[in-house]
């Protein structure tokens, strides 16, 4: 115990000058300057608005007019689809905008208080592409949409006051046709800014560039890869240090020996070295712990913040496992591209009471572990909360093309050598994050490009080997996952279209996984049942809605099947495990009279959910899942026996009492029955109860409650009309 003790010293010691302040790291968020126009080569004369950094031009105050109005290419193709636009609408570019600007010029002025060696500026994300002029010098030009843009800035700068210009697109079509600027059939506005953070780090040579830190499979050892840059024009030497402690702790959990390295005159290297980390504590949604690796060079630090987490598929049992153990991912969607078109989207996805709330707060009532960041990245912060928090992120990239629309020329057609600098890009601003679970290429897309080209040559550069998830086309590797959308209503949303019903869900196969594949399977899309946030039907539900209620259906009427019928179909695919992650769409997303889906808020500015939704849904994802497999909407008197499925997401066994009862309008309870359950780790049972049916006509709610005695019993509800 004493030699341990003195080792513990010993390497505090040593760390120690790793986390002196030899990197100043300069925040640049907050209000800029703003100005548009229409030509790109001449900055501005004069900036008469003011916007938020992180943030959308559309937040510019005195406002802008028309600042977000663009049509894409595949909007206008899916309103020629429907019957909303004539074919003459058509186009083959990026699509049309509806404004008399193809720019907007951010400024931001700053002191210095010391210049220093090496000045590296970072925005992590700005849309549509970003050039940057450093005291009316412009010093580069970064095009890619979702993705870092980080420029070499050494010499730029003066000691006392300097200003940074900032030139973003004002809409798509201003791009290269090579570059994504995103893919999405059902957004209707584009919006341009600087919409994450912006920051100056200055230092000394060498610099440390990039850094990724990767445990190992077993969860005993950690890889750091640094990548280090000598900027000066003569060789350095020095000693990389490594040492690792608790993200809320400072002692020291593991270092590795300091290493002599010399870098000649604009040297680039990247030096790969092995952490162990003896009994490391275990990042888990359920215990989110937190790593820091302190990296210094003698002319500059880094703090990299990391978590000992494995995840992987394995097709054999087609499951997720979560460091070495079977995991169930619980969750829905988050579409923030889409949420940016929302008029009350404003500042709120960069205030951290509300993204804390939507993150933290809210997942953990409605007993979620997971989302997918759907067709287009959140900030870099949300990313951090999600580590912090505990969740799972199938963090997908913004690509949604289908198939070719009306031929193979109306086809996206994409710039292999483009995406792959793109995607190795978006791997390395978010491979350090334990929430990154899941690389995601694209959205219900068929491409062989992205199977045969983009995903083969990024692959590894991950070195924590994620699995890679390749929408509707066949996966790349043996073990990855496959997604599914098996839309139930989406047929019967069709005009004159075959009904569906919920009877269908009484057969164990009722609705089988669409996808072809024997590869694990998430469901991260289903129901087809959306509505806005007063409760009107969306564009794609508006003749849904009066198939299956009365003409003078209120919004509330709307409102409770909605939720009702989502939590039904959740209970059954949790129920008979076809799935190794079951994602509900969507938790955030604009609400539009135009819109063709939307979320489940009442007041998204409070995050208040929709009442209904929050009842059903919250019941329907607890770890304790329960399905009354039953759907008739008529229930004869007299004696019938009602299947319960029980499945167990967590590690210990459950055990308890089901009742199985009928519940009248006002409350009252006419019948009830009970049985004892059981149910093991991980594991699913299915109880057979007989019930009495009272002969007493009227309309009811058939109730099973698992009730496991903590408190929380999971209920799962249909409504019965008993017959005599």
């Amino acid at each position: 115990m004493e030699k341990v003790s003195r080792l513990a010293v010993a390497l505090a010691v040593l760390a120690a000058p790793l986390w002196a302040a030899q990197r100043t790291t300069l925040s640049l968020d907050g209000q800029w300057d703003i100005a548009d126009s229409v030509e790109a080569g001449t900055l501005p004369a004069a900036y008469s608005h003011k916007a938020p950094v992180p943030g959308l031009a559309h937040s510019a105050v005195p406002g802008f007019k028309d600042v977000d109005e663009f049509e894409s290419r595949q909007l206008i193709q899916n309103r020629v689809s429907r019957g909303l636009a004539p074919a003459s609408a058509l186009v083959s570019n990026a699509g049309v905008s509806r404004q008399e600007r193809n720019w907007f010029w951010y400024r931001r002025r700053f002191d210095v208080s010391a210049v220093r060696s090496v000045a590296v500026l970072r925005i992590d994300k700005a849309q549509f592409g970003a050039a940057v002029w450093v005291n009316g010098q412009k010093v580069g030009e970064h095009l890619p949409c979702f993705t870092a843009a980080i420029f070499d800035i050494s010499g730029k700068l003066r000691q006392g006051p300097n200003e940074i210009v900032v030139r973003v697109g004002a809409h798509p079509g201003v791009l290269p046709s090579t570059v994504s600027a995103g893919t999405d059939f059902e957004k209707n506005r584009w919006t341009p800014g600087i919409y994450d953070s912006v920051s100056l780090a200055l230092s000394d040579n060498p610099a440390i560039a990039e850094l990724q830190v990767a445990p190992s499979r077993d969860l005993k050892s950690i890889t750091v890869q640094t990548k280090l840059r000598n900027h000066a024009s003569q060789p350095v030497a020095f000693a990389l240090t490594q040492a690792v402690h608790g993200w809320k702790s400072d002692a020291v959990a593991a270092s590795a020996p300091a290493m002599q390295l010399r870098l000649a005159a604009g040297e680039e290297r990247t030096v790969t070295q092995q952490i162990a980390i003896p009994a490391a504590k275990l990042w888990t949604p359920e215990q989110p712990n937190l790593y820091v690796v302190e990296t210094g060079t003698g002319g500059d630090t880094a703090s990299t913040r990391f978590g000992m987490r494995e995840f992987h598929f394995e097709t054999a049992t087609r499951r997720a496992y979560l460091n070495g153990r079977p995991y169930f991912m619980r969750g829905s969607n988050i579409t923030l591209h889409r949420f940016f078109e929302d008029p009350k989207s404003g500042v709120l996805p960069w205030d951290d009471k509300w993204v804390r709330k939507l993150l933290v707060d809210i997942p953990k009532e409605m007993h979620w572990n997971s989302f997918r960041f759907c067709i287009g990245p959140a900030p870099d912060k949300w990313f951090d909360i999600a580590d912090e928090a505990g969740l799972l992120i199938q963090n997908e990239y913004f690509v949604w093309t289908g198939k070719a629309w009306h031929g193979a020329e109306d086809q996206v057609r994409f710039d292999a050598g483009q995406m792959i600098r793109e995607y190795g890009e978006w791997m390395r601003d978010n491979w350090n994050h334990p929430s990154v679970a899941i690389w995601d290429a694209n959205n219900e897309t068929f491409d062989p490009i992205f199977g045969e080209k983009i995903i083969p040559a990024v692959r590894g550069l991950d070195l924590s080997n994620r699995p890679w998830e390749n929408s509707y086309n066949p996966p790349v590797g043996a073990d990855d996952p496959v997604e599914d959308h098996p839309y139930e209503f989406s047929a019967m949303a069709r005009p004159g279209g075959p009904e569906f019903s919920m009877t269908t869900f009484e057969r164990p196969n009722g609705k089988a996984p669409g996808a072809p594949t024997g590869h694990a399977l998430i469901l991260n899309e289903y129901g087809w049942t959306w509505l806005n946030r007063d409760g009107s039907p969306t564009e794609l539900t508006k003749d849904l809605y009066p198939r299956l209620l009365p003409a003078n259906a209120t919004a509330e009427d709307r409102f409770a099947l909605n939720a009702y019928l989502l939590g039904g179909i959740t209970e059954f695919w949790r129920a008979y495990r076809q799935y190794a992650a079951v994602l509900h769409f969507v938790y955030l997303m604009s609400s539009d009279p135009l819109g063709y889906t939307a979320d489940h808020f009442r007041d998204v500015e409070k995050l208040e959910l929709e009442p209904h939704f929050r009842d059903y849904m919250s019941h329907a994802f607890a770890p304790l899942g329960v399905y009354l497999s039953f759907w008739q909407p008529k229930l004869p008197a007299g004696k019938r026996t009602f299947q319960v499925m029980l499945v167990n997401d967590e590690y210990h066994a459950a055990e308890g009492r089901v009742t199985v009862s009928l519940q009248s309008a006002s409350g009252g309870e006419a019948a009830s029955a009970q049985a004892p359950f059981q149910v093991g780790s991980l594991g699913q049972t299915t109880l057979y109860i007989d019930l009495d049916v009272p002969n007493t006509p009227g309309d009811f709610l058939l109730v099973a409650k698992a009730d496991a005695g903590n408190g929380k019993p999971t209920l799962s509800r249909r409504r019965v009309a008993i017959t005599p």
